[in-house]
């Protein structure tokens, strides 16, 4: 029977994700076992997500563990990885998709429903990251954001507290966490209109290049389909990620319609493109040639 160590974070969702993986494997027949490691995105709470998704803050601890054979499997929320590899590891499989919407969490006391999603004028609104910011001003410029860290509960408990009247989240990390929002108004913004992050949703089960035992398993996990829709979202990141980073939502959806939004300035919002194509292959480059375009025809 093959054992396999797992690497996670510790939050609940990350141990949520890790528990996931580590039932589904030992339906394999293998015997499995998780081990907890903190990275340098759980230990910085000053810096906004879009200062630390997609760079390894919440990945290079766990990946490095891997590379130095502490563990034989990481499992990470896929958005958090950057989109190129470490050299020696490789992707092995990626999960079903979650829904990749995001949530408003509106406070009863901030509905309105003679306003867009119900949220009342002038609303606080809390997220630290620039993809949602941006979105947030393209419907609703009225609104003021306020940066918000933490985890999933963390996060729910600081609008309970009233720091905020409003909130965004991803839904799919409130739903394998199973948490009860009946005391809000909930939102689910649509993904072809109030775009995702890449892969938002999926899992990404990471392995060191080579070991051959842990891929043989490993790899009977994957769901190609989805990986087929996620490399075109992560591609179109991975070609942006040469300028300075930038509020950037792609989606790839069953029909492969790609949506894209995208701005150079969170605070002027953002525009939204969708794309339809047969051939996949070539799509991320005339996606970010149009964005680059754009951005010049901007300034």
């Amino acid at each position: 029977m093959q054992t396999i160590r797992i690497g996670s974070r510790g939050s609940d969702l990350a141990l949520w994700q890790a528990n996931h993986v580590k039932r589904q494997l030992e339906e394999l027949g293998c015997t499995v076992s998780i081990t907890i490691i903190k990275t340098q995105g759980d230990a910085i709470q000053h810096l906004s997500f879009d200062k630390l998704e997609g760079k390894g803050f919440f990945t290079k601890e766990i990946e490095n563990a891997l590379l130095n054979n502490e563990i034989d499997l990481a499992v990470h929320s896929h958005k958090d990885l950057e989109t190129t590899p470490p050299d020696g590891l490789v992707i092995a499989a990626v999960s079903e998709r979650e829904d990749p919407s995001d949530l408003l969490l509106i406070a009863k006391n901030a509905f309105d429903e003679n306003q867009q999603w119900g949220l009342k004028q002038d609303a606080i609104v809390g997220t630290s990251s620039a993809r949602r910011k941006s979105q947030v001003m393209r419907f609703r410029g009225d609104v003021e954001i306020k940066d918000l860290r933490g985890n999933v509960p963390t996060r729910i408990q600081k609008l309970r507290d009233g720091n905020y009247e409003a909130i965004l989240l991803a839904k799919a990390g409130v739903d394998r966490l199973n948490i009860d929002l009946s005391e809000f108004i909930v939102v689910v913004l649509d993904p072809t209109e109030f775009v995702p992050a890449p892969a938002q949703g999926v899992l990404a089960l990471q392995i060191r290049e080579g070991d051959e035992q842990t891929a043989s398993m490993v790899s009977k996990l994957d769901h190609p389909e989805i990986s087929k829709r996620i490399a075109v979202e992560r591609k179109v990141l991975n070609l942006m990620r040469g300028g300075c980073q930038l509020p950037l939502g792609v989606y790839c959806d069953e029909q492969l319609n790609v949506f894209v939004s995208h701005s150079t300035n969170w605070e002027e919002g953002s525009d939204l493109y969708e794309y339809e194509c047969e051939d996949l292959s070539a799509l991320p480059e005339m996606i970010v040639e149009d964005l680059l375009e754009s951005s010049e025809d901007d300034n």
